[in-house]
């Protein structure tokens, strides 16, 4: 995913005459949207993880997989360390940018996706105790990061980024689905958090730890709601997004697909924690907001399968966004999974596997054209 519409706030200083020349000039358009390829990578090991149908080599296949994304982390890590440190003049021009500062929801959600893949996945290559170790690293410091970038960025969106609307141009002209990387950031922890449950002392850390997670869901559901009007708003008043955005439309599934997760994690997690009454009430919930919201998934998922063929019909290319045709649809995937291990019908899991074959072929698409564009230089490269 990137966010095209970037205006860089300085061009790279070259001149002789007394400007600083910056070092690392290949990292100066390194964003935080770069995230979105560890995201990416993390849920295809999770989901594939979740299926009913495991045939064999699948659980080494999703644990190299698993790997890919915990190296492919540290890198980007690292990279973007570096980004601040030699051009922080760009990094604070992404901060103040509506069309990128969304992304810092990423890197929350990269860290609680590597989290959550490592214990699900990763333990059978490092233990289980490594593995809740990392985990439980990673989810701290994901949510963390998550609650930060949801309050943060809307309110520089509120009082910074309103300041480049001109009185030409309608105030949501630029809604767009990656509005709600943000708010969607603290749903990944309400659906992973639920993982490290088991792993702590029974009591006061077990419940907090629920409640905590089942808050982040509360605060992450009506952020989404507030924002999913703006975009079908937008749609339909101002038509299609630009070509090259329009994969992002595949981003309105992630709070679809993640809340479905997080419900039924919440319920599986609540058995013998929470007195019974509360458990069953979990139980009830993953299924009576599991199912229905699935319903809408459906709809927006064929809805924004149609605009993208009309895209592609129209000379879509290749670009970062079209890493948003992953991390959402293995939400979906996880959603489906779970409501089929909690209903015992054939047709979720069906759907489940269905789906991750679509998000296997995304997948490769995005790691292929990333990869090509990484060698041909074309990768990092100022946004048009």
């Amino acid at each position: 995913m990137v966010a095209l519409t970037t205006r860089p706030a300085v061009p790279p200083a070259s001149s002789p005459a007394g400007a600083p020349v910056r070092r690392l000039p290949a990292l100066r358009h390194l964003g935080p949207n770069w995230y979105a390829s560890v995201m990416g990578t993390a849920i295809v090991a999770t989901a594939g993880a979740g299926l009913q149908w495991q045939p064999p080599g699948m659980r080494t296949a999703l644990t190299v997989v698993w790997a890919l994304s915990a190296l492919l982390l540290g890198v980007l890590l690292t990279a973007r360390a570096l980004h601040w440190a030699h051009h922080r003049d760009q990094a604070r021009a992404h901060l103040l940018d509506a069309s990128m500062a969304p992304f810092y929801g990423c890197l929350a959600m990269a860290l609680l996706a590597v989290g959550g893949a490592t214990l699900v996945v990763g333990s059978d290559w490092i233990g289980v105790r490594a593995a809740v170790a990392v985990d439980l690293v990673l989810f701290t410091a994901g949510t963390v990061t998550g609650v930060l970038a949801a309050v943060a960025v809307p309110y520089l969106m509120v009082t910074r980024h309103h300041l480049m609307v001109t009185r030409h141009r309608p105030p949501l002209a630029d809604a767009s689905p990656v509005w709600l990387l943000p708010v969607v950031a603290p749903m990944v922890s309400a659906a992973l958090g639920p993982l490290l449950v088991p792993h702590l002392p029974a009591g006061q850390l077990r419940q907090t730890l629920l409640y905590c997670c089942y808050g982040l869901f509360g605060l992450s559901l009506l952020g989404a709601l507030l924002m999913l009007p703006l975009v079908l708003g937008r749609l339909l008043t101002g038509g299609p997004p630009a070509l090259a955005l329009t994969p992002t439309l595949f981003l309105v599934l992630g709070p679809l697909g993640q809340s479905t997760t997080a419900v039924h994690q919440l319920a599986e997690a609540a058995q013998g924690v929470v007195p019974g009454p509360y458990a069953g009430g979990f139980a009830t919930l993953a299924v009576l907001y599991g199912v229905p919201v699935m319903g809408f998934a459906a709809l927006w998922l064929g809805l924004a399968g149609a605009l993208v063929v009309r895209a592609l019909r129209r000379g879509l290319g290749f670009s970062l966004t079209w890493w948003g045709f992953t991390f959402p649809v293995g939400t979906c995937v996880t959603g489906l999974a779970g409501l089929g291990s909690r209903t015992g019908l054939g047709l979720f899991d069906l759907a489940a596997t269905g789906l991750y074959a679509l998000l296997v072929a995304a997948w490769l698409v995005a790691c292929a054209g990333t990869a090509r564009r990484l060698v041909t230089g074309r990768l990092p490269a100022p946004p048009a």
